[in-house]
């Protein structure tokens, strides 16, 4: 009897002591903010790489699984810059669809022309119901006039007012009851007033004005400003489905030959650069990490300068200004819709993790189109190995 007494005072203290040093433990976490860092030890690690076509010829996304948003930016940021309307500002945080903040004018490429979509396009690819939707999600509508939209669909202005119940109820508020919207929209109280001013779009559905669903987004006045999200099925529609992607040139490609750290200084074969600076330009610096290229000719031994390392000037216009006029060094592979950034390089593992960056467009009234630098993001794109190909894309220039 008094062994088991012993022994159960034994057992007692034990648990006093573990319990205080597993209170200790659980303290010292959550005061030193450990937690989060145990807890992501053993979650798996997200991948960098997006889905990709395997070819001889180059790692290239895999079209018809690249959506704007699956594009997940990592950094948070906010910036202000004059627009179409004045002061403007965006702001985005880690872990956002670049769908939600970018715009459509951002985008405004040959080698996408998404501008050429019209809403049956999206829809017939996904197979959406454009009838259960309505005008307000369609987000560009909310600043349509009505000059703009008769001249944007061709047709509308020969209905009847009658005929197209927004229409109708947005020309009653003005005492304009019959006719056709074609002769409506001559009334020059009406030249400067958005339809979203006047009437609740979400009260009407998407296809209640004729023809909207296929006419071609450039149509629209100011259809630059409207967010990927704002054209309904977009932000999710595959890419492959973009007329523009046809006239990419993927011929220039090479291998990834040797990733170099941080020690590598002053490096003059770069094959790495920015549209304004030319795409060979050399890293004067001490901390130059780059990947070394093998490949036809001059190619071997050329190197692509990581962007967390280097900076390079960027942007035209107005908005060239913006993030100090400079962006990371890389390439434009797949056209000027992003850029292509060597980003985390591991000699170890002879591992290359590359980025997408992106800028603001915007086409400004009596000033034109005018675009920031790259420096929206980074957002994951192709990881590579050494000896995988790599499309370096045009112009095919070699220092």
């Amino acid at each position: 009897m008094k062994s088991s007494f012993r022994l159960n005072d034994n057992a007692l203290r034990y648990l006093i002591f573990f319990s205080l040093v597993g209170s200790l433990l659980i303290h010292s976490f959550i005061r030193y903010e450990l937690l989060n860092s145990f807890v992501g030890f053993l979650l798996p690690k997200a991948s960098a790489q997006v889905p990709i076509v395997n070819s001889p010829n180059g790692f290239t996304p895999d079209w018809s699984r690249f959506r704007f948003s699956d594009m997940i930016i990592s950094v948070s940021s906010s910036v202000t810059y004059p627009g179409t309307k004045g002061t403007e500002s965006r702001t985005w945080t880690a872990g956002q669809s670049i769908s939600e903040f970018m715009e459509l004018g951002d985008f405004e490429t040959p080698q996408l022309a998404i501008e050429n979509l019209n809403l049956s396009i999206i829809a017939s690819a996904q197979g959406i119901n454009l009838s259960g939707l309505t005008l307000d999600d369609f987000q560009l509508t909310q600043w349509q006039t009505l000059p703009s939209l008769t001249e944007a669909i061709p047709g509308l202005g020969n209905r009847n007012v009658t005929s197209v119940k927004p229409v109708s109820d947005f020309l009653r508020r003005f005492g304009i009851t019959g006719g056709t919207i074609g002769n409506a929209s001559r009334n020059s109280r009406l030249r400067d007033v958005p339809l979203g001013r006047v009437i609740n779009l979400k009260n009407y559905s998407l296809t209640s004005i004729f023809d909207i669903e296929n006419t071609s987004i450039n149509r629209f006045g100011n259809w630059q400003d409207s967010k990927i999200n704002g054209v309904p099925g977009l932000s999710t529609l595959t890419w492959d489905n973009l007329p523009g992607l046809r006239t990419l040139d993927l011929s220039f490609v090479a291998k990834v030959d040797l990733p170099l750290g941080d020690i590598e200084a002053n490096r003059t074969r770069s094959i790495s650069g920015s549209y304004q600076d030319g795409f060979n330009v050399p890293c004067l610096q001490n901390n130059c990490a780059h990947t070394e290229m093998s490949g036809i000719g001059k190619t071997t031994g050329t190197q692509w300068i990581s962007g967390k390392s280097q900076k390079v000037n960027g942007g035209f216009g107005i908005l060239k200004a913006l993030n100090g006029g400079k962006e990371p060094t890389g390439r434009n592979p797949f056209g000027s819709s992003f850029k292509q950034v060597v980003w985390n390089i591991d000699e170890g593992s002879g591992s290359v993790e590359t980025t997408m960056f992106f800028r603001i467009c915007k086409t400004i009234p009596f000033i034109g189109r005018t675009c920031s630098p790259y420096f929206i993001g980074p957002v994951p794109f192709i990881a590579y190995q050494e000896k995988d190909p790599i499309v370096l894309g045009q112009p095919n220039s070699l220092p």
